[in-house]
């Protein structure tokens, strides 16, 4: 096991350096000089034997490096400050944060309900979420920065155990007063003349949606692009065009004025998996959390007739 041989003063510049990216501003919040800051900076990446910032005269930036260590540092220096404030606890604590990186619409969708019951159970057990966008989930679960991950994509990582647990349907999205609104199904060839509205060309729904309809001789044109579904369901909601999005986006009561329509030829899906490292062993609360996820998905599913 490699010896720790450095100082939580240096672990304490590092973070600071790393939450201002200025080392003047990080120096001020520390009462330090910055020559002294640079030094503890210096020692820390000389016993760590790796580059943790990226210095020039006009900015500071963390490395691929910096930003995993990062996170395991914060964590770590979290852990020293509950043990100073004596907390008796703190043994079962220390692994009582759960980071859990997913999509957006798990986390304004799915992830709330669960959450309640599993708060119940599991009162002591903090929980973070990551909500960004599909790769960026990946990365995180990839990283080690995420415990688990809810995603749609990760199957062809040979580092991630992908876990599917819901498929999802793409729906076409308008307002309740369109003319499609009463439809059982919308071919995509029958939205030639709507103002589509669309997330980035970068975003796993629309790579996802771009590849499916390849094939499709007569598409609509995208008029709108938003980097998020959210984004995308408030031009909906104004009136300004409809938008193919994943059901889940559409589930509850957020969006009263919107219908969603199951869109064909083709009928385009998505599967969405619990995702995490492969070989990894998941902390007790981690491994409940994803436990509880898993079996809830799998309950509303079979009381929908899946």
């Amino acid at each position: 096991m490699k010896r720790i041989n450095f100082e939580l003063g240096e672990l304490q510049a590092f973070i600071a350096v790393a939450a201002k990216l200025n080392f003047k501003a990080a120096a001020e919040g520390l009462f330090i000089s910055q020559p002294a800051l640079s030094r503890r900076i210096d020692k820390l990446e000389q016993s760590l034997n790796v580059r943790l910032l990226e210095r020039t005269t006009r900015r500071v930036a963390l490395t691929d490096t910096g930003l995993h260590f990062l996170e395991h540092a914060k964590s770590a220096l979290e852990e020293l400050e509950l043990a100073m404030r004596g907390l008796s606890e703190r043994t079962e604590r220390r692994n009582a944060l759960v980071t859990v990186a997913c999509v957006p619409s798990v986390a304004n969708h799915l992830l709330p309900g669960i959450l309640v019951d599993f708060a119940a159970s599991h009162p002591h057990t903090r929980i973070k979420v990551i909500d960004e966008g599909a790769q960026t989930v990946l990365a995180h679960v990839v990283a080690g920065s995420a415990d688990f991950g809810l995603n749609f994509i990760g199957t062809q990582e040979p580092d991630i155990e992908f876990h599917p647990i819901d498929q999802e349907r793409y729906l076409l999205a308008m307002l309740t007063s369109h003319p499609y609104a009463k439809r059982e199904s919308v071919a995509w060839s029958e939205l030639v003349d709507e103002k589509l509205i669309s997330v980035a060309a970068s975003s796993g729904n629309r790579i996802l949606l771009d590849h499916a309809l390849a094939r499709v001789k007569k598409r609509p044109r995208v008029f709108y692009e938003t980097n998020h579904v959210a984004g995308a369901m408030g031009m909906v909601e104004a009136g300004l065009g409809v938008a193919a999005v994943p059901s889940l986006t559409l589930s509850g009561d957020a969006h009263p004025s919107v219908i969603g329509v199951p869109l064909v030829k083709p009928a385009v899906t998505r599967t969405l998996g619990l995702i995490s490292r492969k070989g990894g062993q998941l902390q007790p609360a981690a491994a409940a959390l994803y436990d509880a996820i898993r079996k809830y998905v799998v309950k509303v599913g079979k009381s929908k007739g899946q």
